[in-house]
C-alpha cells in the first residue's frame, strides 16, 4: 500500500470510527488484506523459520504416538493375551492355576537366559531362551522359515526335542538349519528361523539371539534349578466383552501374596511407551528451541517489513489513524501469514509418519499404520502461532510510535522509538505460556523445565553478549587499517547487524555444541570409561552347592582374576510404610525401582565399594527383626527414611523389613550391586542361586574365550555374560538415539542459518547506502570486501567462543548432575563450532554484501 492509498481510505476510516470497534477491525482487516496484494517480498525467511520450527514438532510427536497407537492397537498380540500374570523364580501354586484357568484360556511361556553351545565345546553363545506351551500363541502369528506348524517344529523326533532361533544365532555361530545345538544338558536340533514373533517387545529389551523351544525340551536341560533367574509367564485370553483391568484388580486383591505382575493388553510394552514419550518430548523440546530460534527471524522480518512501511505509517498517522488501529493492521498481516507457515508446516508433520513407518518397522516390531494425528498437530499449531505472535510484539510496539514527521525523512525510524511496557509485559507473558504448555507434556518436569530454563538464559545472554561486543568495538581506539576501521565501525554504528548475528547463530551453535558434547561422553564412557571399569564377566544362576568349585575352576581357567559373588534373588516392593505401591503416586526419578522385580541380596558386613551414609550397619551375628539397607540416591528421591519399612515380595512371600541404613552405590562401576541388601536372616533357608562378576587384568581376546568356553562347558546351567558384548549393544542403541538427536539439532542450526540470512538480508538496505557512499568517496570494492569480511569474521569468532562456553557448561550439567557420569570436553567440538560458525556468517555475509557492492551509485544517491 502505498501513501496516496491510505489517504484514498480515510475516508472510509473516519466512517468505521463511527461506527464501533468492530467496523474498525474490518475495515483494518481491508487495509490489511489490500496491501499485502503486493507479494511477500520480506518475509520469506519468515515463513521459513516458522515453517521448520512448526514441522519440527508436529512431526516429532506425530510420529511418536504413531509408535504409541501401533503399541496400543496391538496389544494384544504384543503381550500374547488380555491378561499376562509373571512371576519370578517359581510357578503358580494350584490356586492360583485354578483361577487363572477360570478366566479364559491359558498360555505359558517359560523365559531366561542361557548359553548354547555346539556339541563339541568348540563354540557358544549367549541365548534368551523362550519355552512355550500348547496353544502359543493365543493372539498375533509367529512367523517361521519354513512355515510349518510350531509343534511339528518343536516336537520330539528321534530323541531330540526341535528349536528355531533367529537368524542372528546362525551367523554368529556359523551353522544352519539342521545343525544340532547344546542347550544344558540336552541337545536340540534346529529346524527353523523365527522371522517375527508377535509378543516379542511384552518380553522386554533383549541381548542376545532367540532359541524358541517347548516346555518339555527346556524339562530336558537341567536349566529349572531352584533359585534360578527363570520368568514364568500366564498369558490369558479373556471372554468377549470381560473387563481385564477389573480382573487384574480381583486378582491382586484374591491373592494379595502371589507377587505377581499383572498387565493388560492397554499396557503391553509399558517400558518402550515410557521411553518413546520421554524421547518424543525431549526431541520436542530440541524442536521448540529452533522454533524460537527462528522467532528470531520473525523479529527481524517484521521490524525490517515495518521500517519499509515507515512511510505509510506515517501517512496513517498524518490523517488521525490511531496508533492501535495502525497496529491492528500489521497484526494482522503478520498473524495471516504465520498462520500460512504454520499450515505447511503441519503439512510436513503431518507427511513424517508416511515417511517413516517403513524404517521405523525395521527398528521397533511394531506395525506402524500411519495416520493424521490431530493432537500432535494441534500442539505444534499453538507453539508456533504463540511464538511469531511473541516475536511480532515487539517491532508492532515500537510502530505504534512512528511519529507523523517520519513521512518527511529517509532514515529509518524504527530504532529511534521507544518500547511500551504493555507490549513488552505481553511478549514475555506469551512466552511464559509457552514454556507453561511445554512443562505440562512433559514426563520429567525437572528436565524440561532446565532445558527451557537454559534457553532463556542463553538468549539472555546473547543478548548481552551482542551489546559486550558494541560496547568494546565503540571503545576501541582508532586503528590504521581502513578495512579494519569500517569493520569495527560497522559492530557498533546505529543499526548494526550484531544483534541479529549473535542471536541467530548463537542459540543454534549453543545446541549444537551441547548435544555433541554429551553424545562424544557418553559415547567415551560406554567404549572406554565403563569397558576399563567393568568386570569382564557376569555369571548368573551359580547354585549353591557350586559356588566352591566354580571359584577353583576361574582360578585355573584365569591365575591373578578377582571373582566377585554374591547370593541373589528376585523381589518386588509391594508395600512402602504398608501402603500399596499401586496407590502411591510414582515420581519420576527412583520410579524405576517400584516398577517390576529387582535384584534383592543378604549379606553379614557392609558390601565394597559401598559407604554408610544414613544409619547403622547391622551385627555379622544380628538375629532380630528383617533389616534392609537401601541405596541413598534411589531412597532420596523416593523419600524413604530412617526406621520406616517396605515389604518385598520374593518367592511368593511377603517379607516386611526396617529400613536401617542409607548406603551409596556405584552403579557406573557395572561391579555386583543392589538397591536392596537385607539381613542375613531375613532369607534363611529360601532357596536361591548366586550372582557374580570376574575381572581379569590385561585379559586378551584369546583369554577371555578360553574362560568363556571353559566355564559353559564345565558348567553349562550358569548363563554367562561377556561385558564388552553388552556394551556393544548398548553402543549401537545410543547410535540410533544419537541419529534422530543429530537430525534435532540439524534442524535448530538451519533455523539458525535462515535468521542469519534474513536478518543479513534486511540489513542490506542501510549497506547499499554506505558502500554507494563510500565508493563514491575513494574505497574500492576490494576494500569495501576486505572490511565486511573482517566484520561477518569478528562476530563468528565472537559468537563461536560463546557457544563453546555455554554448549559445554549445559553439557557439564546434564553429563556430571542428570547422567552422573565423567565430563570430558573434546577440543574437536570446539574447533567444529569455530569452523561452522565462521563458514556461516562470512559466507552469508559476503552472498548477500556481493549484490550491496554491486550498485549504482546515481540511483542510490538521488534519494538521499
Amino acid at each position: 500500500m502505498t501513501a496516496v492509498d491510505a489517504v484514498a481510505g480515510s475516508r472510509d476510516r473516519a466512517r468505521a470510527a463511527a461506527g464501533g470497534r468492530g467496523a474498525q477491525l474490518k475495515l483494518a482487516a481491508r487495509f490489511a488484506f489490500r496491501e499485502m496484494r503486493g507479494g511477500l517480498s520480506g518475509f520469506y525467511i519468515f515463513l521459513a523459520c516458522i515453517t521448520l520450527g512448526v514441522a519440527s514438532i508436529a512431526a516429532v510427536n506425530s510420529v511418536s504416538q504413531m509408535m504409541t497407537q501401533g503399541i496400543s492397537d496391538q496389544g494384544r498380540a504384543i503381550l500374547g493375551g488380555d491378561l499376562r500374570f509373571a512371576l519370578v523364580q517359581r510357578t503358580v501354586s494350584e490356586p492360583e492355576r485354578a483361577y487363572l484357568d477360570s478366566l479364559g484360556t491359558v498360555s505359558t511361556t517359560i523365559g531366561m537366559r542361557s548359553m548354547a553351545r555346539l556339541p563339541d565345546g568348540s563354540d557358544q553363545s549367549l541365548v534368551e531362551v523362550k519355552a512355550v506351551g500348547e496353544g502359543y500363541p493365543l493372539y498375533g502369528t509367529l512367523v517361521t522359515q519354513p512355515a510349518v506348524p510350531l509343534p511339528e517344529l518343536l516336537g520330539e523326533r528321534d530323541g531330540r526335542f526341535g528349536a528355531v532361533v533367529a537368524q542372528e544365532l546362525l551367523d554368529r555361530m556359523g551353522i544352519a538349519p539342521g545343525a544340532l545345538l547344546k542347550l544344558g544338558s540336552a541337545e536340540l536340533e534346529i529346524r527353523g528361523v523365527v522371522t517375527a514373533e508377535p509378543d516379542l517387545l511384552s518380553d522386554g529389551m533383549n541381548f542376545a539371539p532367540r532359541l524358541l523351544l517347548s516346555e518339555a525340551a527346556l524339562a530336558t536341560t537341567g536349566l529349572m534349578q531352584p533359585g534360578s533367574l527363570i520368568e514364568h509367564s500366564y498369558k490369558v485370553r479373556l471372554p468377549a466383552g470381560a473387563d481385564a483391568e477389573a480382573i487384574s484388580e480381583q486378582a491382586n486383591e484374591r491373592f494379595p501374596a502371589a507377587g505377581w505382575s499383572v498387565r493388560t493388553s492397554d499396557r503391553a510394552a509399558p517400558s518402550l511407551q515410557r521411553n518413546i514419550e520421554r524421547f518424543s518430548q525431549f526431541l520436542t523440546l530440541v524442536g521448540l528451541t529452533a522454533l524460537i530460534v527462528g522467532g528470531v527471524g520473525v523479529a527481524n522480518a517484521v521490524n525490517a517489513y515495518l521500517d519499509s512501511k515507515r512511510q505509510v505509517i506515517a501517512t496513517f498517522k498524518s490523517l488521525g489513524a490511531g496508533g492501535t488501529f495502525v497496529v491492528t493492521i500489521y497484526l494482522i498481516q503478520i498473524m495471516t501469514l504465520a498462520l500460512v507457515g504454520v499450515a505447511l508446516g503441519l503439512v510436513l508433520g503431518a507427511l513424517a509418519p508416511f515417511a517413516t513407518a517403513r524404517f521405523l518397522e525395521s527398528v521397533i516390531p511394531v506395525a506402524a499404520s500411519a495416520s493424521i494425528y490431530p493432537s500432535a498437530l494441534a500442539l505444534a499449531a499453538v507453539f508456533g502461532l504463540l511464538t511469531s505472535l511473541a516475536f511480532a510484539l515487539l517491532p508492532l510496539g515500537r510502530t505504534r510510535d512512528v511519529p507523523a514527521t517520519a513521512l518527511f525523512r529517509e532514515m529509518s525510524t524504527a530504532g529511534n522509538t521507544g518500547m511500551r511496557w504493555s507490549y513488552l509485559l505481553g511478549a514475555i507473558g506469551l512466552a511464559a505460556v509457552i514454556a507453561a504448555l511445554a512443562l505440562a507434556m512433559a514426563d520429567d518436569r525437572r528436565i524440561a523445565g532446565t532445558f527451557l530454563v537454559a534457553t532463556a538464559v542463553a538468549f539472555l545472554i546473547l543478548r548481552g553478549v551482542a551489546w559486550g561486543i558494541q560496547l568494546l568495538a565503540r571503545k576501541m581506539p582508532r586503528v590504521g587499517s581502513t578495512p579494519l576501521r569500517l569493520a569495527i565501525g560497522n559492530i557498533h554504528r546505529p543499526g548494526a547487524l550484531t544483534a541479529s548475528v549473535v542471536l541467530s547463530l548463537g542459540l543454534g551453535l549453543t545446541l549444537l555444541v551441547t548435544l555433541a558434547v554429551i553424545d562424544n561422553d557418553l559415547r567415551r564412557e560406554i567404549s572406554t570409561g565403563l569397558a576399563d571399569r567393568a568386570p569382564n564377566f557376569f555369571f548368573v544362576d551359580i547354585q549353591k552347592d557350586q559356588i566352591d568349585p566354580f571359584r577353583a575352576e576361574i582360578d585355573r581357567l584365569a591365575p591373578g582374576s578377582t571373582l566377585d559373588a554374591a547370593p541373589m534373588l528376585r523381589g518386588r516392593i509391594t508395600q512402602l510404610n504398608g501402603v500399596d505401591v499401586a496407590k502411591i503416586p510414582i515420581p519420576a526419578e527412583g520410579g524405576w525401582v517400584l516398577r517390576g522385580d529387582r535384584g534383592v541380596t543378604y549379606a553379614p558386613s557392609l558390601p565394597e565399594n559401598s559407604n554408610v551414609t544414613e544409619g547403622a550397619w547391622w551385627p555379622a551375628d544380628y538375629s532380630g527383626e528383617p533389616l534392609v539397607s537401601f541405596s541413598a540416591e534411589e531412597a532420596g528421591e523416593l523419600g524413604l527414611k530412617i526406621g520406616e519399612t517396605l515389604t518385598v515380595n520374593v518367592l511368593g512371600r511377603d517379607i516386611t523389613a526396617k529400613i536401617a541404613n542409607f548406603r551409596t552405590v556405584e552403579w557406573e562401576s557395572l561391579s555386583i550391586n543392589f538397591v536392596m541388601v537385607f539381613s542375613p536372616n531375613t532369607f534363611a533357608g529360601a532357596p536361591h542361586a548366586w550372582l557374580a562378576t570376574l575381572s581379569i587384568p590385561g585379559a586378551s581376546a584369546d583369554t577371555e574365550r578360553a574362560v568363556l568356553n571353559g566355564v559353559t562347558n564345565a558348567y553349562p546351567a550358569v548363563t554367562t555374560v561377556r561385558v564388552k558384548e553388552a556394551l556393544d549393544a548398548i553402543n549401537g542403541l545410543i547410535a540410533q538415539l544419537a541419529l534422530a538427536i543429530r537430525a534435532a539439532a540439524a534442524v535448530a542450526l538451519v533455523a539458525s542459518v535462515l535468521v542469519l540470512s534474513g536478518a543479513l538480508a534486511a540489513g542490506n538496505r542501510n549497506r547499499i547506502h554506505d558502500a554507494v557512499v563510500l565508493k563514491t568517496l575513494g574505497a574500492t570494492r576490494a576494500t569495501l570486501i576486505l572490511a565486511f569480511t573482517t566484520e561477518y569474521m569478528l562476530l563468528g569468532l565472537a559468537t563461536a567462543v560463546f557457544a563453546i562456553a555455554a554448549g559445554a557448561l549445559a553439557a557439564w550439567f546434564v553429563v556430571s548432575s542428570i547422567m552422573q557420569l565423567p565430563y570430558h570436553f573434546d577440543p574437536v567440538v570446539a574447533l567444529t563450532t569455530l569452523v561452522v560458525s565462521l563458514v556461516l556468517t562470512v559466507g552469508f555475509g559476503l552472498l548477500g554484501t556481493w549484490r550491496v557492492l554491486g550498485q549504482k551509485a546515481a540511483p542510490v544517491l538521488r534519494s538521499l
